[in-house]
């Protein structure tokens, strides 16, 4: 499925998986975790998405709801080369779990939309959910990325029904964070080689004579 049909999707993908179910594992892409700056983020701060003129404050929770559900989407999309991280089962999961708080945040930002927008409110809908998946696209970030993505799709998982938009409070800045590129802390020490002086000693004498003689010129 190419990230181009994802705005042609909308509500339909809180029905349906997204994609056939990845190999039961359990794993991560890095040796050890990237430093990413994580902390709690208010729903309207502008690091969660697009800009949202005009929204109240349970608009701005749909739209961090919405923003974390766009995020695990796109690792269920990007991240399949590992399938140790789960990262399509782990949506397709949070998707049964938490649909009910899911179809409201839907219908709070379909609102939003309509109301700030007119007649025009299902196109910018649309434009709205487009420009938020590409948001999420990452290459030279992916595994950060898809290893963030997969921890909190797993920690959704766990999470009662009815609080997922308090993950999102949690985690959406990590999530986003992760999108720049994060490498390997372990690393070889560079310390210095000191190799001790020897000296080379040739015996000669066992030798015939002439090559004794031309060993022994050597050696002077």
């Amino acid at each position: 499925m190419s990230r181009s049909r994802l705005s042609r999707l909308g509500w339909a993908m809180l029905a349906a998986p997204a994609l056939a179910a990845a190999t039961p594992a359990a794993g991560q892409v890095l040796l050890n975790d990237p430093m990413i700056p994580s902390a709690p983020i208010e729903p309207s701060d502008p690091l969660v998405g697009l800009p949202m003129p005009g929204a109240t404050s349970a608009d701005y929770r749909a739209h961090l709801l919405w923003n974390l559900r766009a995020g695990l989407n796109v690792a269920a999309l990007q991240c399949q080369f590992s399938p140790y991280l789960r990262t399509v089962d782990n949506y397709n999961g949070v998707l049964a779990h938490h649909s009910k708080e899911l179809a409201a945040a839907y219908r709070t930002l379909e609102a939003y939309f309509r109301r700030t927008a007119g007649a025009a409110g299902p196109r910018r809908f649309d434009d709205y959910s487009t420009q938020t998946y590409n948001n999420f696209s990452t290459l030279q970030a992916q595994y950060g990325f898809c290893q963030t993505a997969a921890r909190i799709g797993e920690e959704a998982l766990f999470r009662r029904k009815g609080e997922l938009g308090q993950l999102a409070t949690e985690r959406m800045r990590v999530l986003r964070n992760s999108l720049q590129p994060a490498y390997e802390s372990f690393s070889f020490a560079r310390m210095p080689i000191r190799l001790s002086t020897f000296t080379l000693t040739v015996d000669c004498s066992q030798l015939p004579r002439r090559e004794r003689r031309a060993c022994e010129r050597g050696t002077r």
